[in-house]
C-alpha cells in the first residue's frame, strides 16, 4: 500500500491498481504493477510496465489537480523541452475507488537532493519555464492558490510558530514582511508550474530530464516559480537560475516569500510523514534566512 500522508487518505495499493487496469484497460492487464516510492503528496503512483505510470488522487481535495493535468498536459507536453507525465488514458471510478485516475507516460530520471542540482539543471529549468510561458494562456486554469497574491498565504504566520524548536521565527517573519512589502507583479499573469520542489524534478547528471506534478498549474506572479531558487538550488546554481530566468529585485524578494509560504506550512504538517518534503522545506528556510 502507498504510505499515507493525510489523515483522510484512501487505502490504495497495487492490487487495487491491477484490478482497475484489468477492468478498464485490458490491453495493459498483463503488465507488472509496482508502487513507486514517491514523495508526492497529491497522488499515489504506481509503475505500469516499463513505459507507463498510474496516478490516483490520495484524498478528495487533490482531485482537482489531476483534472488540471488531464485537461492541459496533452497540449503542453509537445511544447515543453523536457518530459512531463502526459496522460495516455483516463480511468473512471471503480472497485471501490471513487474518483477519476490516470495512466501516464513514465518519466526517467532521479530526484535531486535539495541544494545539489547544478548550473546545468538551473539553466534547463529556466528554459522549461520560458517555454511554458510562451504557450498561449487562453482558457488557462485559475483555481490554484499559487496564482493568487502572496498576501493570501495567510497560514504562514501561525505555522511559523510551530518551528520555534528549529528556526528563528522572528527572522522568518522579517523576511516574510519584506516579501509582502516588495512591489507586486503589475503585468499580465504568466503560466506557473506552481510547485517547483526537488521532488517534482527529474535529473540525469547535471541536466533536467523531466518535470512532474502539474496540479498547481495556473496563471499568476512569476515569482512563485522563482521560488525554486530557494527550494531546489544553492550557490552558483541559484545565481545562474536567477539570471537565466530574468528575475528582478522585487520578484526576488517575493520569491523568498513564496519559498517560505511552502516551507513553513509544509514542515510541521509533514514532519512525521514525508522526509523528502521536509528536507526541501528545511533547505528552503535555511537558505532564505542565510541570504537575509
Amino acid at each position: 500500500m502507498s504510505a499515507k500522508l493525510h489523515d483522510d487518505e484512501l487505502d490504495i495499493d497495487a492490487d487495487l491498481v491491477r484490478r482497475l487496469v484489468a477492468a478498464q484497460f485490458p490491453q495493459w492487464s498483463g503488465l507488472p504493477v509496482e508502487p513507486v516510492d514517491s514523495s508526492g503528496t497529491s497522488n499515489a503512483i504506481f509503475r505500469l510496465g516499463d513505459e507507463l505510470a498510474v496516478r490516483l488522487p490520495r484524498v478528495e481535495w487533490t482531485r482537482s489537480g489531476l483534472d488540471t493535468e488531464l485537461a492541459w498536459l496533452p497540449a503542453l507536453a509537445p511544447r515543453l523541452p523536457v518530459a512531463v507525465p502526459a496522460p495516455v488514458a483516463v480511468g473512471e471510478p471503480g472497485d471501490g475507488y471513487p474518483w477519476r485516475w490516470a495512466v501516464c507516460r513514465w518519466c526517467d530520471g532521479e530526484i535531486p537532493a535539495p541544494g545539489r542540482a547544478g548550473v546545468g539543471v538551473a539553466r534547463d529549468l529556466a528554459r522549461f519555464l520560458h517555454a511554458l510561458r510562451a504557450v498561449d494562456p487562453t482558457g488557462a486554469p485559475r483555481g490554484s492558490n499559487r496564482g493568487a497574491p502572496l498576501a493570501t498565504r495567510d497560514r504562514m504566520r501561525p505555522a511559523a510558530e510551530d518551528l520555534r524548536d528549529e528556526f528563528d521565527v522572528a527572522a522568518i517573519l522579517s523576511v516574510w514582511e519584506a516579501a509582502l512589502a516588495a512591489p507586486e507583479w503589475d503585468r499580465d499573469p504568466v503560466w506557473l508550474h506552481g510547485d517547483l520542489l526537488p521532488a517534482n524534478l527529474l535529473v540525469e547528471g547535471d541536466r533536467l530530464t523531466g518535470v512532474l506534478d502539474f496540479g498547481c498549474l495556473t496563471l499568476g506572479d512569476p515569482a512563485c516559480d522563482a521560488m525554486a531558487a530557494w527550494t531546489v538550488f544553492a550557490g552558483d546554481a541559484r545565481a545562474v537560475y536567477r539570471e537565466a530566468l530574468g528575475v528582478d529585485d522585487a520578484a526576488w524578494a517575493r520569491s523568498k516569500g513564496w519559498a517560505l509560504s511552502f516551507a513553513v506550512v509544509a514542515l510541521p504538517y509533514y514532519r512525521d510523514r514525508n522526509p523528502t518534503i521536509c528536507a526541501a522545506a528545511r533547505h528552503a528556510i535555511a537558505e532564505v534566512l542565510a541570504d537575509g
